[in-house]
């Protein structure tokens, strides 16, 4: 069984860190064993285990695993809109709000900024990338978007993959203003995004549920995002509401219990990304980055 570590860019610290990982023992039997895979198989093709596990998740003798979950991970209580004990289920405590002081949105109508906390890759040109988390590992945005018209008209564009871990503040935001579309659903199964599954199979980012929104940015032109479900979140909930202008920082809406990922793709030319992000990319490492924090600016 491979062990090897997950390392990512601290933007904050700026060193490299090794990521504690949520359920790693269960991941790396999942994801780095031929029986674990095959019950993966199994797992991810059948939704009740998903929702099965939303519903524990839901139950209110969850609540008791918040505080050790808090004190585990370290998790800063004082961002919380409430006390950690008055949390009624542990979904609750998953998606929770934050005070706006925890995170600031950097201002400014030409700078676009992270969608979601989370551990984030960029691609400056999304057709030329020779590998996402893996080289030569990649997808096309028409499987991506299960629509060829659509990814013809975001040919060679940027992308940004943000990849939320369970540790993690779970709701997305608008990364620059506009006016969203309806959100599309995409049906698909429910694989890990790991990148302990992902550079096993890059391919379950394409496979899995997810739900697509066109945003109309007068600044950015056209912005897609992707939410992507993974193992045990069955569950992308929109709060937005469609065609109602967004500020930049808006919530755009969260995800229930598990990892999860958002996938934001700019037209050709339309954002320069921010170099340190880019910098660390290109040797395959994610930067971790708050919500609300300078992604790059428009092209």
């Amino acid at each position: 069984m491979s062990a090897a570590p997950i390392r990512y860019y601290d933007r904050y610290r700026k060193s490299v860190e090794t990521e504690e990982i949520y359920g790693e023992k269960w991941l790396r039997w999942a994801y780095e064993t031929t029986t674990g895979r095959f019950a993966v198989w199994l797992a991810a093709r059948r939704i009740w285990f998903s929702k099965w596990y939303g519903w524990k998740m839901n139950q209110r003798v969850s609540a008791l695993r918040v505080i050790p979950f808090i004190a585990q991970y370290n998790v800063d209580v004082d961002e919380f809109t409430k006390s950690a004990f008055d949390y009624k289920t542990f979904n609750e405590f998953f998606y929770r709000t934050l005070k706006p002081e925890a995170r600031p949105i950097t201002p400014g109508e030409s700078v676009a900024v992270f969608p979601a906390d989370g551990r984030h890759l960029v691609f400056p040109n999304v057709d030329t990338a020779d590998g996402f988390y893996v080289k030569g590992a990649t997808f096309t945005l028409a499987e991506l978007l299960g629509d060829s018209a659509l990814a013809e008209k975001f040919a060679g564009g940027s992308m940004l993959i943000s990849r939320l871990c369970p540790v993690d503040y779970h709701r997305f935001h608008f990364p620059v203003d506009g006016v969203p579309d309806e959100p599309r659903l995409i049906n698909g199964w429910l694989y890990s995004v790991s990148p302990v599954a992902l550079r096993r199979n890059l391919r379950y980012l394409v496979e899995n549920k997810r739900e697509i929104t066109r945003l109309n940015s007068a600044r950015f032109g056209a912005v897609l995002m992707i939410e992507v479900g993974a193992t045990n979140v069955g569950a992308i909930r929109q709060t937005h509401v469609p065609g109602r202008p967004a500020v930049k920082g808006a919530e755009k809406g969260l995800f229930a219990f598990g990892g999860s990922c958002v996938i934001t793709v700019f037209q050709a030319g339309r954002i320069r990304f921010a170099a340190d992000v880019v910098a660390q990319s290109a040797q395959y490492i994610e930067t971790y980055a708050r919500m609300g924090d300078r992604l790059g600016e428009a092209g």
